[in-house]
């Protein structure tokens, strides 16, 4: 879970340096999945077998992609 919690970290540090704050968070490093809604932007950080349970990628296949980070 440290791989979910340094990506957390970084995000929430790039985009606090722009002034732009979290509104809301959901999940816990323990569950797997982290939710950070920054308002027009919602960021999900998963570990492998969520991403792979949720597949948000299938379920979003058809949208238009804006940015992509792996």
């Amino acid at each position: 879970m440290r791989q979910i919690k340094t990506i957390d970290d970084e995000v929430e540090h790039i985009l606090k340096k722009e002034g732009v704050l979290p509104l809301h968070r959901e999940g816990t490093l323990d569950s797997g999945w982290l939710l950070i809604d920054f308002g027009d932007v919602i960021v999900h950080i998963f570990a492998p077998f969520e991403r792979e349970y949720y597949q948000l990628d299938e379920l979003w296949s058809k949208a238009s992609t804006v940015v992509r980070i792996q």
